[in-house]
């Protein structure tokens, strides 16, 4: 009887395993894992760049906190961009110092591309947002709204 108690337990083991697809894709037109409004997607016609934010409650946030589009100029943005990308990548590199489930990616940022002020803005409002939920700073400017 305990081996076949041990074989049931080990079969349901089995059985309970799955397979994960380690190439993650994202499907817009299926949202059953995400709340309304969870995903903030940024695209331009005139560049070939793009930016996808899924944080909970991050849109809601940037809809009602956030300062407004044209509150900062562009150059501030991108100065900023650059010191809070440098500062999540150092994070991202190091997992055994930071929690690597905050800094799960590698963010590429070219300080010498255009990426428009869209996503710019998006981007530092995301880094606001991020730091002030999560309790960290990326750079030495305290964030602040």
């Amino acid at each position: 009887m305990k081996h076949i108690f041990s074989f049931l337990i080990v079969l349901i083991l089995v059985a309970s395993c799955k397979s994960y697809n380690t190439n993650q894709t994202i499907n817009n037109g299926n949202s059953s894992g995400l709340v309304d409004n969870d995903t903030v997607s940024i695209s331009s016609d005139e560049n070939d760049y793009e930016i996808i934010i899924i944080e909970p409650g991050f849109n809601a946030w940037l809809a009602g906190t956030a300062r407004p589009e044209g509150y900062y100029s562009q150059q501030f943005l991108e100065s900023r961009n650059a010191l809070l990308v440098q500062g999540w990548n150092q994070r991202n590199s190091q997992p055994m110092t930071y929690d690597p489930n905050l800094y799960e990616l590698r963010i590429d940022y070219d300080v010498h591309t255009d990426y428009g002020y869209d996503i710019n803005y998006k981007l530092y409002n995301y880094f606001i947002y991020f730091q002030l939920k999560y309790k960290q700073q990326l750079s030495s400017f305290r964030p602040r709204i």
